[in-house]
């Protein structure tokens, strides 16, 4: 397996990284999380439609570019870098994978075509009481009504962007297993659904509880058995990519400010410790690079994900929680070194860098914690040698 990026690939960095510095500037970041939902409707229509960020990873069929999950990550790398304040990671990311799993060809383009273009904002409602996208702590029920339809009730909790979302899919219990519904909010309202906003540290990525009372939704009608594991694993591989993005961001701007900062007639990016402290951080960095790299890779060989093999759903579980365990870690680290290599304008509010770190230290417990995802990677990893023996 090759990291190295194609021309083609580095170009369309540069063209993301250029748009994010000129859009969203860290002024406008704290202008936007100071917001209700730090959504900028005509900055969405710019990425969306100019850039066609939010179909680059999907089919032409659906309207997408038709490029994949390394175009994918390429573009989350930049957005972590840049703290990109809108439903990109709910909508282009979570809830577009979970159209493409689970809804069947007629479902797919009536919504998947709007989310591509980014007409339609959706987000996915997982989560219930112990924040774990685990099957057995969903209590959401699905109930069929006479119409055709189904009720569903219950509390999701943690929701991405769900002020943001125009479409929400909604995993629920049904009497044949987990059920994925789509429940549509036109202007923010639906009969027996009610969303509270939540305080979280990070500011800059909106969640919110999502009360359903007999809400009517529609079942998605090509759902795997294993959708829920799944989708975890797009999460993890999305937002791995988005961390090492931010901890990039944050080794540039320590080693910017030991440059620009002066002591004893000299610059303290000369003083050997302060080397030392900057050689250790960009060797972590580093390190922790590959793992999200190697992720997409093996995200994009996967193809379609509703016939993955055991094999293969095994690998791509084992390298989806390496790199988010290997990277929230990481990702930590780089905020925690880089405040203290500012010294005391790093603790202060006008400084940037509490940003960054607000965002690692939510990421590292979205989705799981670091503990959680070493634990389920080494039980792909035997899965995986078990599959392999059978074969053999």
């Amino acid at each position: 397996m090759t990291l190295v990026f194609s021309a083609d690939q580095e170009q369309f960095r540069d063209s993301i990284r250029r748009f994010l510095s000129d859009q969203m500037p860290t002024t406008e970041v704290r202008r936007l999380m100071d917001t209700a939902h730090a959504f900028d409707a005509s900055l969405w229509l710019q990425a969306s439609q100019q850039l066609a960020l939010t179909g680059i990873h999907l089919p032409e069929e659906v309207g997408g570019a038709g490029f994949g999950a390394v175009e994918l990550a390429i573009a989350l790398e930049e957005m972590g870098r840049a703290l990109f304040c809108g439903p990109y990671f709910s909508s282009a990311v979570l809830c577009a994978h979970a159209l493409m799993l689970c809804a069947d060809a007629d479902q797919r383009e009536r919504w998947l075509t709007a989310i591509a273009s980014g007409e339609l904002r959706g987000c996915v409602a997982v989560t219930e009481a112990s924040g774990l996208w685990r099957g057995d702590d969903i209590s959401t029920t699905a109930i069929a009504s006479a119409d055709g339809e189904f009720r569903l009730n219950g509390v999701k909790r943690f929701v991405i962007d769900s002020a943001n979302a125009e479409l929400i899919i909604v995993a629920a219990e049904t009497a044949n297993g987990i059920g994925w519904f789509v429940v549509q909010v036109p202007e923010g309202q639906a009969e027996g659904l009610s969303i509270t906003p939540l305080e979280t540290m990070d500011p800059t990525r909106k969640m919110g509880d999502i009360v359903l009372h007999n809400v009517a939704a529609t079942r998605l009608n090509a759902a795997p058995a294993d959708a829920l594991n799944t989708l975890l694993d797009v999460a993890c591989v999305a937002l791995a990519n988005e961390m090492i993005g931010g901890a990039q961001r944050l080794l540039d701007a320590a080693v910017d400010y030991t440059q620009l900062r002066y002591q004893f007639g000299r610059s303290i990016a000369s003083f050997q410790a302060i080397k030392h402290r900057l050689a250790d951080l960009l060797l972590e960095v580093e390190l922790a690079r590959s793992a999200p790299y190697q992720a997409a890779h093996t995200l994009a060989d996967c193809g379609d994900l509703r016939t993955l093999s055991s094999l293969q759903r095994q690998q791509l579980t084992e390298h989806a929680s390496l790199a988010k365990a290997m990277v929230s870690d990481t990702y930590l680290q780089a905020a925690l070194e880089t405040i203290q290599l500012h010294g005391g304008i790093g603790f202060t509010w006008e400084n940037d860098t509490h940003l960054w770190f607000k965002r690692a230290k939510s990421s590292e417990v979205l989705f799981g914690t670091p503990a959680e995802h070493r634990e389920r990677m080494l039980s792909a990893v035997e899965a995986r040698l078990d599959t392999q023996e059978q074969v053999a």
